[in-house]
C-alpha cells in the first residue's frame, strides 16, 4: 500500500526510529508533568508551587537552549542526544526517588525540574538539526511536521495514560514510567545513523559561538524574515494556550471536561496540521505556506474568542491549533533548510529561545489585560492585531517575505 505523502518519510529507517524513541520519551515527559502537578497540589494545596514548578521546567528552554545549540554545532550529536537523555533519566530517578520516600519539597521539585529542563534544553538541538540530515531535502518539511505530531500526541496521549496510573497505582508509578521513557530516545539515539554535519564545526569559545548564531540571523534574509514573523506570533498568538483554563473558568463557566475538551481539540488540530505540512509546502512552498497559516491563525483567533459556546469553541479552537502548530513548523522549516549547515543548531536554539522568551510575555500581559477588559476581548483583539500587522506589512513592503522562496 502506498502511504500519503506527509507519511512517506517514515520509509527512512533512522528518522523512524529516533522519532519512535522520542514520542515514548514525550509521552513519559507529559506524565511526569502531570504527576508532579497533582503531587505539589495534593502536599501544598497552593497552585503557585505548581506554577513555579512547570515555570522551573521551561525556563531553561530559552537560556540554557543556546548552549545546546552551540553543542550541536560542535559535537556529535549523537553522543549529544543519548548523554542529555541519559543524564534527564537520572534526574527524574532521583526525582521519583524523592516523592516515593515523602522527602520531596516543592523547593526540591522545582530544582530537579530545573536541572531535568537543562538537560532536556542541551540534547533538543541536536535532535533538531538531525531531522533534515535523515531524509532527503524534499522531504524535510513532511519530517518537521511529523516532529509536530510526535509532540502533540505525547501532549494528549501522555496525560490520558497518567491519570489512568495513577488511578490504578500511584503519582510514584507515572514517574517510574517517565524514567523508563528516557531510555527509549536514548537507546534510538544511539543505534541510528546521524550523518556528520557538512561544513567546519565552529571553534573557539562557546559565548563567541552563540554570537556568532545571533550574527547569522540578523545577516541571513530569510532567518530575519523568520525571525520577525516568529515575534508576531509568539507575542500576539500563542498565548491562547496559556489561557484556555481562564477561558473555561471565566467565560464559559465550565469545569474540567471543557478544559479537556478544548485542550484536546487544539491538539487534534495541531496533529492534523503536522501530518499535512509535507503536502502544503510540496504544493506551495514554505514562503506561502507560512503566510497562509499566519493569514488563517488571525480571523480563526477571532472566531474562538466570538464563540458563543463550547460546542462552537471546539471547532475553532481545533483551526487555531492547526495555524498555530502548522507555523511553527514552517518556522523550523526555514530555519533547517536556510541557515548554514554548520550553524543549524545555534540558529534552531535561537528559535527555542524566542519561544521561551515571548510567549510567557505575551501570555503574562494578555492574561493581565484579560482581568481588566475581558478575555473574550483579548483573544479578539489578538486575532485582529495579528491580521493589521500582516495587512500593514503587506502594504508597505510587498515584497518583505520574498527571502523565503530563495
Amino acid at each position: 500500500m502506498r502511504l500519503p505523502q506527509s507519511l512517506r518519510v517514515f520509509r527512512h529507517g533512522s528518522f523512524a526510529i529516533l522519532w519512535s524513541g522520542s514520542l515514548v520519551s514525550n509521552v513519559g515527559t507529559w506524565m511526569e508533568t502531570v504527576a508532579l502537578g497533582r503531587y505539589v497540589q495534593e502536599t501544598t494545596g497552593e497552585a503557585k508551587w505548581a506554577g513555579l514548578v512547570a515555570a522551573a521546567g521551561f525556563v531553561p528552554t530559552a537560556l540554557v537552549g543556546l548552549l545546546g545549540g552551540a553543542l550541536a554545532d560542535r559535537v556529535k550529536r549523537q553522543y549529544l542526544i543519548t548523554s542529555a537523555s541519559l543524564a534527564a533519566a537520572v534526574i527524574a530517578g532521583v526525582l521519583t526517588w524523592m516523592v516515593a520516600t515523602g522527602r520531596a519539597t516543592p523547593g526540591w521539585i522545582a530544582m530537579l525540574a530545573l536541572l531535568n529542563g537543562s538537560a532536556s534544553a542541551i540534547g533538543f538541538p541536536a535532535w533538531q538539526t538531525a531531522v533534515p540530515d535523515m531524509v532527503p531535502e524534499d522531504e524535510v518539511p513532511s519530517a518537521i511536521g511529523l516532529s509536530s505530531v510526535q509532540w502533540n500526541l505525547g501532549r494528549v496521549v501522555g496525560p490520558a495514560i497518567a491519570g489512568v496510573v495513577m488511578s490504578v497505582w500511584s503519582i510514584s508509578a507515572a514517574l517510574i514510567v517517565n524514567v523508563v521513557s528516557y531510555f527509549a530516545v536514548a537507546v534510538a539515539a544511539a543505534v541510528v545513523t546521524i550523518p556528520p554535519r557538512i561544513g567546519v564545526a565552529p571553534k573557539g569559545p562557546v559565548l563567541r559561538t552563540i554570537a556568532d548564531g545571533w550574527r547569522t540571523v540578523r545577516t541571513t534574509p530569510a532567518l530575519r524574515v523568520m525571525h520577525h514573523a516568529m515575534t508576531l506570533n509568539f507575542l500576539v498568538a500563542a498565548p491562547f494556550i496559556a489561557l484556555i483554563p481562564a477561558m473555561v473558568d471565566q467565560v464559559l463557566q465550565a469545569g474540567r471536561g471543557a478544559n479537556s475538551a478544548l485542550v484536546t481539540a487544539q491538539g487534534v488540530g495541531a496533529v492534523i496540521a503536522g501530518v499535512a505540512l509535507g503536502s502544503l509546502v510540496s504544493r506551495w512552498g514554505v514562503r506561502s505556506t507560512m503566510v497562509r497559516l499566519m493569514a488563517t491563525l488571525a480571523p480563526a483567533l477571532v472566531a474562538y474568542g466570538l464563540a458563543p459556546n463550547l460546542w462552537w469553541m471546539v471547532p475553532a479552537l481545533a483551526l487555531v491549533g492547526a495555524c498555530y502548530m502548522g507555523s511553527l513548523s514552517t518556522f523550523s522549516t526555514i530555519g533547517q533548510t536556510m541557515s548554514p549547515p554548520d550553524s543549524r543548531g545555534r540558529v534552531m536554539a535561537i528559535n527555542n529561545a524566542m519561544l521561551g522568551l515571548l510567549y510567557p510575555i505575551g501570555a503574562i500581559f494578555q492574561g493581565w489585560l484579560g482581568d481588566q477588559v475581558g478575555l473574550r476581548v483579548v483573544t479578539v483583539g489578538s486575532g485582529l492585531v495579528m491580521a493589521a500587522v500582516m495587512l500593514a506589512v503587506w502594504a508597505t513592503r510587498p515584497g518583505f517575505t520574498k527571502a523565503l522562496s530563495a
